[in-house]
């Protein structure tokens, strides 16, 4: 029993040290956050971002619950090669709706919180890492490509709220046939 409290603790303790002001979505239900869905918002803090803001386009990913609790979620997103797919493998935590995955790229643990969503149409997704200082990323997603333009200012408005300037703020244009077969 110890244990379990003692486990317990830290990982609250872990998940209040890196945005303990942010509660995931009540309720969080994996499965109805299950299927398509396509980033249309993102705001990024980190300076090496800048460059790429002009090339960044809509991406689309698939979000599939797996029996364990955890979550995969295969992206696309179109690059100078083509359009490109990576898997992503969320594992669960404590408290439903905020999942830690491991960056193979950066190498490091980052946590995503699934801050907002109405599972039809929209999702706010927080993510964040520590490397030489903190970064958080902001997304807005949809079931679709376009979204209403409540939507995308609430999007701002948190983003804004997490302490994002407007520059770093972003809604991209579509991207073209990626995935090819439109999944």
């Amino acid at each position: 029993m110890r244990i379990t409290l003692v486990i317990v603790a830290t990982a609250m303790l872990f998940l209040t040290c890196t945005h303990g002001d942010i509660q995931p979505q009540k309720n969080f239900d994996a499965k109805r956050f299950a299927g398509k869905w396509y980033r249309v918002g993102l705001a990024y803090d980190a300076p090496s971002f800048v460059p790429y803001r002009s090339r960044l386009t809509i991406s689309m990913g698939i979000v599939e619950p797996l029996p364990n609790g955890n979550v995969n979620m295969t992206m696309w997103r179109i690059m100078s090669s083509g359009c490109k797919s990576k898997l992503y493998v969320y594992e669960k935590t404590a408290v439903p709706g905020v999942f830690t995955y491991y960056s193979t790229r950066h190498k490091r643990v980052k946590d995503i919180t699934v801050v907002e969503t109405n599972y039809s149409e929209y999702a706010l997704v927080l993510k964040h890492k520590k490397m030489n200082r903190e970064y958080t990323q902001v997304s807005l997603y949809g079931r679709t490509q376009r979204l209403r333009a409540e939507l995308i200012e609430k999007f701002r408005e948190f983003a804004q709220s997490r302490g994002f300037p407007k520059e770093s703020i972003m809604t991209p244009p579509p991207a073209e046939n990626c995935p090819p077969s439109g999944r």
